[in-house]
């Protein structure tokens, strides 16, 4: 990893580099746009489109997994030939037009490949330039990428009380249409902000592709780890999807005679990143532990929040009251925050020189197979009864913090 070459007076916001606000904030507007259309999407599909819950889930777990995978074509074209500033300014105009052809009736699968494939340059372009921001040694850095997860967040909790109250109450190609307008606010800010980056690194040599770069070991640690975030993003990644159609179907959301909108629970796992972030943070700087340790904890914490779900379906029937759902969000939320930025920061830390946007885009392929996976367990939702289908996905996640705890021990990354 290069060290930060930014003038010393530009160095200092908030503690950290000014890039990384800029960073934030293009990140912050990139997921305004891209959660205000998933919100939306699983609701859009079953209740506009007449598809059973059993294909939307499917649907939604494949364009997720997409929207994953084209970040590791993308990540290899930008470290050769693209660069960082042209692969994030093709990504965001081309995620726009994904957005915007959603608001139009008969294009959802044009959108949702155009937004895939947008974000397959955009994506990795973004958390790889962190990591320059700061020296090797600076005790900064693993906050740094929490700070960037937190930005993260506060597109997607924004999003849902946007896009999802445009989309409920006036129609949901008005949502879908400001989610395009969100992700071309987050370009503007990164063209405005671009002096505070670091410089553009220097391409792979020879034009040779990044991946021979990668140790054997680093190659092993990565598949290892990207099994058991497959099995943790199984129950994770329903939260959009089944665990979205749940709350519209099972849950009581009657408050004071005021009906929450479905789409507003959605901002509930946001909302409590904010709230826990600065406790990570601080956690971070006392030397926590390892990466992966943490990782498995987190699993096992998003598996108890499954397992939450399955006693609570346990009604005979009866509605949940809408209140539970803040234990829920708050051990998933948790457990989050233990893996997601965690994992990032894990695969940044082992790219080699020239092969930074890969390692990225390695990490997000984590995503690909989770999200794959999650739309096949999806389809047992309609064959299940909800608490055995909540049990079951509880069950996957603790694998995958089985499987974490037992890399980590062999290791120690």
């Amino acid at each position: 990893m290069t060290t930060s070459t930014l003038p010393a007076a530009e160095r200092q916001w908030f503690g950290h580099p000014s890039g990384l606000t800029i960073l934030f904030l293009t990140q912050t507007w990139e997921q305004f746009s891209y959660y205000g259309m998933r919100a939306l999407l699983i609701y859009y599909m079953t209740k506009a489109l007449r598809m059973d819950a059993a294909q939307a889930s499917f649907v939604f777990g494949l364009f997720v997994a997409f929207f994953y995978l084209t970040p590791i074509v993308g990540g290899m074209v930008t470290d050769v030939w693209l660069g960082r500033k042209r692969a994030i300014i093709v990504g965001a105009v081309t995620m726009a037009a994904g957005h915007f052809l959603l608001a139009f009736d008969g294009w959802l699968y044009a959108a949702l490949a155009v937004i895939a494939i947008g974000n397959g340059f955009f994506l990795p372009a973004v958390p790889s330039q962190i990591g320059d921001l700061y020296a090797n040694n600076d005790s900064r850095r693993s906050g740094g990428y929490t700070l960037y997860y937190l930005g993260i967040n506060l597109g997607g909790f924004l999003a849902p009380f946007v896009c999802g109250s445009l989309g409920e109450l006036f129609g949901w190609h008005w949502g879908f249409g400001a989610a395009g307008v969100g992700m071309l606010v987050g370009l503007l800010i990164y063209i405005a902000g671009h002096r505070h980056l670091p410089p553009e690194p220097a391409r792979v040599p020879n034009r040779r592709l990044p991946l021979r770069l990668f140790d054997r070991q680093t190659l092993r640690l990565f598949l290892l780890v990207g099994i058991g975030v497959t099995l943790f993003r199984g129950a994770y990644q329903q939260v959009g999807s089944i665990i979205a159609l749940w709350i519209d179907s099972g849950v009581d959301r009657n408050a004071a005679g005021f009906e929450i909108p479905m789409t507003w629970f959605q901002s509930l796992n946001p909302l409590f990143v904010f709230a826990l972030t600065p406790l990570i943070v601080a956690l971070s700087r006392c030397g926590e532990r390892p990466h992966l340790p943490r990782m498995a904890t987190g699993a096992v914490l998003v598996g108890a929040a499954c397992f939450l779900l399955a006693i609570l379906a346990e009604t005979g029937g009866a509605r949940v009251s809408w209140p539970w759902l803040l234990l829920f969000f708050f051990l998933l939320t948790l457990g989050e925050l233990y893996v997601l930025p965690v994992g990032l920061d894990l695969f940044a830390g082992r790219a080699p020189a020239g092969a930074s946007n890969l390692a990225v885009a390695a990490w997000y392929f984590t995503i690909f197979t989770g999200s794959l996976y999650s739309g096949f367990i999806g389809r047992y939702w309609t064959a299940e009864e909800p608490a055995a289908f909540f049990l079951l996905i509880g069950l996957s996640s603790v694998a995958g913090a089985t499987l974490l705890a037992w890399i980590g021990r062999r290791s120690v990354p």
